[in-house]
């Protein structure tokens, strides 16, 4: 009888935690106090901030925390230095409109809000294998527009991992003198790095074509230019492995064809990658 009174006390105690975290909870898994936290920070950064102007940084979290869904903030690239301190990855320039570029990551609903030491750097990397615990993260490439002091998004571009993310900048394929936005990431599961080049084939207003390259200890896909056509393409190369040495046996060129939308070779039509 004393064993039945204590597992109904158990019960009862499990289903009030239950239903506590799922009024009040943590920062980690309640909307209120996350967004509590954020608003005080945003009110501490403005009190210390004497320089502000048109769509400015604080502008831009305050903006992202009133129109997106809980748990979604502006990601930080990784300091240079041992000592520097991380900048948020926000680039403004002016090339046809008053843009601001930066990158956004989301939580998955139904799962914790991500936390960013969790998705930034090497060591998040390793959560591409499994993310649900520490919560799952979506990257958006998103361009936003300055008008009249207020924000106008231009386009969003979802970037295809989950955490590893280092820094982001803008740079320029001289083959065909066209801007394209690098994501570097950081990618321990290859023992090497990601990068997501999102180019600007038709300009700043229109959405970027994503492309793909990587280095690591026996993966690598390099940048290229195989048709001449506007378009980037990559090689893909393929290496030989063994217990004294690693070769690379062959590069494969893959160009991006634009009626199947996708990337393809003529080594064999059955390959053939999304980006």
């Amino acid at each position: 009888m004393k064993l039945v009174k204590s597992l109904i006390v158990l019960l009862v105690f499990i289903a009030a935690c239950t239903s506590e975290q799922r009024e009040g909870g943590d920062a980690a898994t309640s909307s209120s106090k996350e967004k509590e936290i954020r608003e005080y920070n945003l009110e501490v950064e403005k009190e210390r901030t004497k320089n502000r102007f048109p769509c400015d940084t604080i502008a831009l979290r305050e903006y992202i925390m009133d129109n997106y869904p809980p748990g979604t903030y502006i990601l930080q690239n990784e300091p240079s230095t041992i000592y520097g301190l991380p900048k948020p990855a926000i680039i403004y320039f002016n090339d046809g409109g008053n843009f601001i570029l930066t990158l956004i990551v989301r939580s998955k609903e139904s799962e914790r809000f991500v936390e960013r030491k969790n998705v930034q750097g090497y060591e998040s990397s390793f959560i591409n294998l499994d993310s649900t615990k520490l919560g799952t993260a979506f990257f958006y490439l998103t361009l936003f527009e300055c008008a009249d002091n207020n924000f106008e998004k231009i386009w969003e571009a979802e970037v295809p991992i989950h955490g590893g993310f280092s820094k982001m900048s803008i740079k320029t394929w001289k083959p065909k003198n066209i801007k394209y936005v690098e994501l570097f990431y950081e990618d321990g599961i290859i023992s090497g790095h990601r990068k997501y080049n999102f180019f600007l084939i038709d300009g700043w207003r229109k959405p970027p074509h994503l492309l793909e390259t990587y280095v690591g200890i026996v993966h690598k896909r390099t940048l290229a230019n195989i048709n001449n056509d506007k378009y980037p393409d990559y090689y893909e190369y393929r290496f030989i492995e063994d217990s004294l040495r690693i070769r690379v046996r062959d590069s494969i060129p893959f160009y991006w064809n634009e009626k199947k939308q996708l990337y393809v070779t003529k080594v064999n039509p059955r390959w053939f990658r999304k980006y």
